[in-house]
C-alpha cells in the first residue's frame, strides 16, 4: 500500500531493505507447475516514459526453479517476441515472494504476492536511479492441455487498453466465437480511440496457437472503425482454454497504440443476453489518463457500485482519484441496454460507456470519454457487507499502472474484522522509479457498511505519513480500493491470501454429479476440518478449464463445516476434464468435473422440396424431397405428408431410413382445366414444412410444319397436296388451321381442321395455267406461328415432234407429189408450232415450215418432185422443240 504513501517509502526503505531479500523460501512448493503471466506498466526515466508490456509463461518446480521460460514484450521502440528464459524464486514465511527472470545477456526482478488460489500478483522491482520500469501483473496457473488452436472453441469477449508512442490510451473491448479451426466468428467490438468510441466492424479475424509447449499464439483481427480500415496483430498466452493473455504486437507508433489485457470464456444465457443479464450489484474499478489544466497525462483511478435492476435502470456510486483529488459521487441514475450478444449501452448523465459482458454480472468496460477509463465490472456477492466481511489473509498490489510516477506494490496483509473499527497490518513491497522497497510494513484501521452503498468503506493508513483510502468489497475474499491522497493513483486489488493461519483447514471439495451434460451445472460442497470460525470461513474456489466455472469463493458460516456452491459449465465438443480446486487454511483440495457435449438434438423436419415445382396434369408427375435437421434415429423417421387438393396426390408418408438425412416420394398429378397451385405439406418432430406446386392443363399446341407435295406442279394440270404438322394434339373441338396464298396462280382452302386428338390434317392446292414459272408462297397459321412452304408452278412443256410420216412413200419424179405429215407428242400451245421442214435431195422440195394449229397435234404440207433419170432416195425431215423426225422418199423416173 505504499503506492499510497511516497514519503513513508523514502523514510522507511533502508530500515526494511532486508525483509524481501532476506526470505527462506520456506513456501516455495506454492509456486508450482505451468503458470502464464501479463504485465503493463511505463518504462523511462525523470524527463521521459513511454508505454511497455509483456506476455509469457514459465514452468516452477515447487523448489524455487523457472524452467521453459518464454516471454513476449512490446515498447515504443520495439520489443522482443518468443525470448526463452530460466529463473529462480523463493517465497517467505509470508508467502511473499522475489523471482528473477534470466534472459541471455540480461535479467529482470519481480515481487510477488501468493494468492490462496496458487496465483499470484506481481511488480516489476528493479528500476533504480529514477529510469527502469514501473508496471505491475498477476501470473496464474496454465492449464497445458489446453495449449492447441482446437481447443480455444466457444464463445469469448476481450478487453484490452494502451497507448501510443505521444502517450494517448486508446481502448478495445468486444466478443467473438471460436469453432476451434482458427477461424473467429460472429465477432462485433468497440474502440474508444484516443476519446471517440467507434464500432469495430470485422472482416476478418484468425487465430492459431502456434506452439504447443508453451502455449503460445498469435490472433489478428481486421475491421474498419469510423470508415478507416484497420488491423491489430496480438500474440497471446494460453491460461486455459477459457483465457488468454493477449498483447498487441504491432510496431507502437502515434497511430498504433500498445495495447495489453485479455480474452476470457462469454457464458451466454439461453436465449442469449438481456437486459436481465444485469441484474444486482457490480463492482467496477477503472482506470485512465486525465487533462488536468495544462498537465495531460495525469493517472486517473475510479471504484465504485453499479446498481442495475433487470430492466434498463441503474444507479452508480463511485470514488475517484481525479487530477489528484478525491472525488465522490452517490446513487447517479442512469440507463442500459444489453444486446444478445452482449454489448450494453450505459448512459449515465452526460457519460457513455460501453460494456461486453462475460457472464451474468460481469463485464468488461470502458468510458467514452478523452479520459479512456477502462476495466472491469464484478458481480458483488449478495451480502450485507460489514467489518466482519474484511477479515484473514489478504494479497495485494497496485495494478495497471497508466503513468511513470505511479508507485507500484505487492504485499501479504491481515485484516482482524473488528467492530466497529477493524485493523490491518502487513507487508509491502515497492516499487519507485528510485528503487525497490521491500519489506515495507503497513498499518491501517478501516470500517466497512452495507448503508448507503453495500460493501463500500474507509481506510485511514496510519503508518508513515497516512492517507485515506475508499474500499469496495466485491466478497468476503476480494476488495478492490483507491487512495484519495496519492497524486498519482492505480486501482488497488486485495484477494485472499493462503499466508494467514487458520484453527481449522479445508477437509474435502465435492461435486455432484460429477459428469454433465455441457450448459448444465453441478452442486460443490466444501467441507472444513471442524466448525468454521466466528466470522465465517472464507473457502476461495478456482476452475483449471473455462469449460467449467465458479465463484471467487464460497463462505461457510461460523460454527458450520460445510458450504455449497454452483459450477457453471458452458457447451463443450469434446468429452473435458475440469479440476475444481477450494483453498483454506493453506490447505488446497481438488475435485474432478467431466463436462461432456450435448447429444445432438433429436431431427426435425427442416425443409421439403418439390422438383419440378410445375407440371402438366395427368402427364407429369413431381419428385418431392424432405430433409431432416439431423441423422433419422434407428429405425427411421416417418415423415408425414399431405396434399390440400386432389390435383396433387401423395403418399400418406415416407421413411427416412435411420442415419440418413433425406428421402424423396413421387406427387402424381390429374388433368386440370385451369392452372392449380396445390401445397404439399410434411410434418416430422412438431415441425411441419410446405412446398407449392402448380398444376397446369396441357398448353395448346402450335404449329410445326407445313409441307407441300409436289412442290412444283404444271398450272392448270396439276395439283399439290399440303399438310399441316401440330407440336401436340389438337385439343378437344379440333385446331382449325388459316390456310393462304400469295399468288392466284395457287389457291388453297381459307383454313384446314386437324381432328381432336390428331397432330396433322391435308389439304389441296389448285393451280391454274401460267405464261411462266411461277413461286407460290402457301402459309399455315395457328396458335400464334405461321409456317410457309413454296409451291412452283410452271406452263405445260412445249411439245416436241413425234413422228413425221410420208404417203406415199414412192412417186415417179415430176409427175407425182407425195403429203408429208408431222405430229406433235402433245397439242400445240396457243400460236401454233412451227415445224420447220427440209428435203436432203432437190429431187423433192417441201415448204421451210408447217404450222401446227393450237391446240392440233398433226400438220400436212406437199412434197413436190423433179423429173430424175434414176431412182433416187430424198430424206424429208421435220424439226420443233429440240426434236427433229425424219421419213424417206423415193422418187423414179
Amino acid at each position: 500500500m505504499r503506492k499510497l504513501n511516497a514519503l513513508l517509502i523514502l523514510c522507511f526503505a533502508l530500515l526494511f531493505a532486508s525483509a524481501v531479500y532476506g526470505q527462506t523460501g520456506v513456501n516455495n512448493a506454492e509456486l508450482n507447475g505451468n503458470y502464464a503471466f501479463t504485465f503493463s506498466g511505463m518504462r523511462g526515466n525523470g524527463s521521459f516514459s513511454s508505454v511497455f508490456a509483456s506476455v509469457g509463461r514459465f514452468t516452477a518446480d515447487g523448489v524455487g526453479n523457472l524452467t521453459n521460460g518464454q516471454l513476449d514484450t512490446n515498447a515504443v521502440g520495439g520489443g522482443g517476441a518468443a525470448q526463452a528464459f530460466t529463473g529462480t524464486y523463493s517465497i517467505g514465511a509470508d508467502n511473499r515472494g522475489l523471482m528473477t527472470l534470466n534472459f541471455s545477456g540480461s535479467s529482470a526482478k519481480l515481487a510477488f504476492a501468493m494468492l490462496a488460489n496458487g496465483n499470484a500478483q506481481f511488480i516489476e522491482f528493479d528500476a533504480s536511479g529514477g529510469a527502469g520500469t514501473i508496471g505491475s501483473g498477476t501470473m496464474e496457473k496454465a492449464d497445458a492441455t489446453a495449449y492447441s488452436t482446437s481447443r480455444i472453441t466457444g464463445d469469448y469477449v476481450f478487453g484490452a487498453a494502451g497507448f501510443d508512442t505521444a502517450n494517448n490510451r486508446a481502448a478495445i473491448e468486444g466478443r467473438f466465437t471460436s469453432i476451434g479451426t482458427g477461424a473467429l466468428t460472429n465477432a462485433a467490438g468497440d474502440v474508444n480511440g484516443y476519446g471517440t468510441d467507434y464500432a469495430m466492424n470485422f472482416t476478418a479475424a484468425n487465430y492459431a496457437v502456434s506452439n504447443a509447449a508453451t502455449g503460445r499464439g498469435t490472433m489478428s483481427l481486421a475491421f474498419t472503425f469510423g470508415g478507416t480500415p484497420d488491423t491489430m496483430n496480438f500474440v497471446f498466452y494460453v491460461v486455459n482454454s477459457g483465457k488468454l493473455f493477449v498483447m498487441e504486437s504491432d510496431p507502437v507508433t502515434t497511430a498504433t497504440p500498445l495495447l495489453n489485457g485479455a480474452v476470457v470464456r462469454q457464458q451466454i444465457p439461453a436465449g442469449g443476453f438481456t437486459n436481465a443479464s444485469l441484474n444486482g450489484n457490480l463492482v467496477i474499478s477503472l482506470t485512465g489518463h486525465s487533462a488536468c489544466g495544462t498537465v495531460s497525462g495525469v493517472p486517473k483511478a475510479v471504484v465504485g457500485l453499479l446498481t442495475t435492476n433487470g430492466s434498463g435502470g441503474l444507479s452508480l456510486t463511485y470514488d475517484e482519484n481525479f487530477c489528484s483529488a478525491p472525488n465522490s459521487v452517490t446513487g447517479a441514475p442512469g440507463t442500459y441496454s444489453v444486446a444478445s450478444n452482449g454489448r450494453a449501452s450505459i448512459t449515465i448523465g452526460g457519460y457513455s460507456l460501453v460494456a461486453y459482458l462475460m457472464n451474468v454480472n460481469q463485464i468488461f468496460l470502458f468510458v467514452s470519454d478523452v479520459n479512456v477509463l477502462f476495466g472491469v465490472g464484478e458481480a458483488q456477492t449478495a451480502v450485507s457487507f460489514t467489518n466482519t466481511s474484511l477479515k484473514g489473509a489478504y494479497a495485494g498490489y497496485a495494478t495497471n499502472p497508466v503513468g511513470f510516477g505511479v508507485t507500484v506494490f505487492s504485499g501479504e496483509f491481515a485484516a482482524d474484522g473488528a467492530s466497529p473499527t477493524g485493523t490491518m497490518t502487513g507487508t509491502e513491497d515497492i516499487g519507485t522509479p528510485s528503487g525497490p522497497n521491500p519489506g515495507v510494513a503497513f498499518n491501517a484501521t478501516y470500517s466497512i457498511s452495507p448503508s448507503p452503498t453495500n460493501g463500500r468503506g474507509m481506510m485511514t493508513v496510519t503508518s508513515g505519513t497516512g492517507g485515506n483510502v475508499v474500499i469496495y468489497m466485491i466478497s468476503p475474499s476480494k476488495f478492490v480500493a483507491v487512495s484519495q491522497n496519492d497524486p498519482n493513483p492505480a486501482v488497488l486489488d486485495f484477494e485472499l491470501s493462503s499466508s494467514a493461519a487458520a484453527s481449522v483447514s479445508l477437509s474435502s471439495v465435492s461435486l455432484n454429479p460429477t459428469s454433465v451434460t455441457g450448459g448444465n451445472s453441478s452442486t460443490g460442497t466444501v467441507t472444513l476440518s471442524g466448525p468454521a470460525p466466528a466470522g465465517g470461513a472464507q473457502v476461495a474456489l478456482a476452475s483449471n478449464n473455462g469449460a467449467a466455472s465458479v465463484p471467487s469463493s464460497v463462505a461457510v458460516p461460523a460454527g458450520a463445516t460445510t458450504a455449497t456452491f454452483t459450477v457453471s459449465t458452458s457447451a463443450v465438443t469434446a468429452s473435458t476434464t475440469v479440476a475444481i480446486s477450494a483453498a483454506y487454511g493453506g490447505v488446497t483440495r481438488s475435485a474432478s468435473l467431466t463436462v461432456t457435449p450435448a447429444p445432438p438434438p433429436a431431427p426435425t423436419l427442416s425443409s421439403l422440396t418439390l422438383n419440378p415445382t410445375s407440371v402438366i396434369g395427368g402427364v407429369q408427375s413431381s419428385t418431392g424431397t424432405v430433409t431432416l435437421s439431423g441423422p433419422a434415429p434407428a429405425g427411421g423417421a416417418q415423415v408425414a405428408l399431405s396434399s390440400n387438393n386432389g390435383t396433387a396426390s401423395v403418399p400418406s408418408s415416407v421413411t427416412v431410413p435411420a442415419g440418413a438425412t433425406s428421402a424423396t416420394f413421387t406427387a402424381n398429378t390429374s388433368p386440370v382445366t385451369a392452372s392449380t397451385s396445390v401445397t404439399i405439406s410434411g410434418a416430422y418432430g412438431g415441425v411441419t414444412r410446405a412446398a407449392s406446386l402448380t398444376v397446369t392443363p396441357p398448353p395448346l399446341p402450335t404449329l410445326s410444319s407445313l409441307t407441300l407435295n409436289p412442290t412444283s406442279v404444271i398450272g392448270g394440270v396439276q395439283s399439290s397436296t399440303g399438310a399441316v404438322t401440330l407440336s401436340a394434339p389438337a385439343p378437344a373441338g379440333g385446331a382449325q388451321v388459316a390456310l393462304s396464298s400469295n399468288n392466284g396462280a395457287a389457291s388453297v382452302p381459307s383454313s384446314v381442321a386437324v381432328s381432336a386428338g390428331a397432330t396433322s390434317a391435308t389439304f389441296t392446292v389448285s393451280t391454274s395455267a401460267v405464261a411462266a414459272s411461277t413461286t407460290v408462297a402457301i402459309s399455315a397459321a395457328y396458335g400464334g406461328l405461321t409456317r410457309s412452304a413454296s409451291l412452283t408452278v410452271t406452263p405445260p412443256p412445249l411439245p416436241t415432234v413425234s413422228s413425221l410420216t410420208l404417203n406415199p412413200t414412192s412417186v415417179i419424179g415430176g409427175l407425182q407429189s407425195s403429203t408429208g405429215t408431222v405430229t406433235l407428242s402433245a397439242p400445240a400451245p396457243a400460236g401454233g408450232a412451227q415445224v420447220m421442214l427440209s428435203s436432203s435431195n432437190g429431187a423433192a422440195s417441201v415448204p421451210s415450215s408447217v404450222l401446227v394449229p393450237a391446240g392440233a397435234t398433226t400438220a400436212s404440207f406437199r412434197v413436190d418432185t423433179s423429173v430424175v433419170f434414176f431412182s433416187t432416195s430424198v430424206s424429208i425431215s421435220g424439226s420443233y422443240n429440240g426434236t427433229t423426225r425424219t421419213a424417206g422418199l423415193a422418187v423414179h423416173f
